[in-house]
């Protein structure tokens, strides 16, 4: 399914992908193109803490995985489709109910069938995962 577009509140003009269950019901995760490349970002809310109040460090991974795809929008063309062949992250600090998280990065290295990507997720502009992976283009 093509991606949505939001017409209304915070993420208007953001798309979203409503055809995967999993990222709606944890997220759901937006995305833009921005002046300096992919942009991803959802809004915490109290869904998507943990029981010290901190956004889940799973909600955060999941974001992260999203944002792998955003990243490389580009480079899974012509079919735009992929999996995840290897995911890394590192916590670096934790972001609280209300905090915009974002995540933005860049695309190493993209070849035949394997893409390597690399980004940073910020909540309210604080650093909170680092992560990278690896995803394989699926063709047609």
């Amino acid at each position: 399914m093509a991606p949505q577009i939001v017409e209304t509140g915070e993420f208007a003009g953001w798309r979203i992908w409503p055809d995967d269950p999993f990222e709606q019901t944890v997220g759901p995760f937006y995305m833009r193109i921005g002046d300096d490349g992919p942009e991803m970002a959802f809004r915490a809310e109290r869904r998507h803490l943990n029981g010290m109040g901190a956004v889940h460090g799973g909600c955060l991974m999941s974001f992260a995985d999203f944002a792998l795809f955003g990243i490389a929008h580009e480079a899974l063309a012509p079919s735009g489709y992929g999996v995840t062949v290897a995911f890394t992250s590192e916590f670096i600090s934790g972001a609280k109910e209300g905090a915009l998280m974002e995540a933005r990065g860049d695309v190493l290295r993209a070849g035949g069938s394997l893409i390597f990507v690399r980004g940073l997720i910020t909540g309210d502009g604080e650093p909170c995962l680092n992560f990278s992976g690896t995803l394989k283009r699926l063709r047609g």
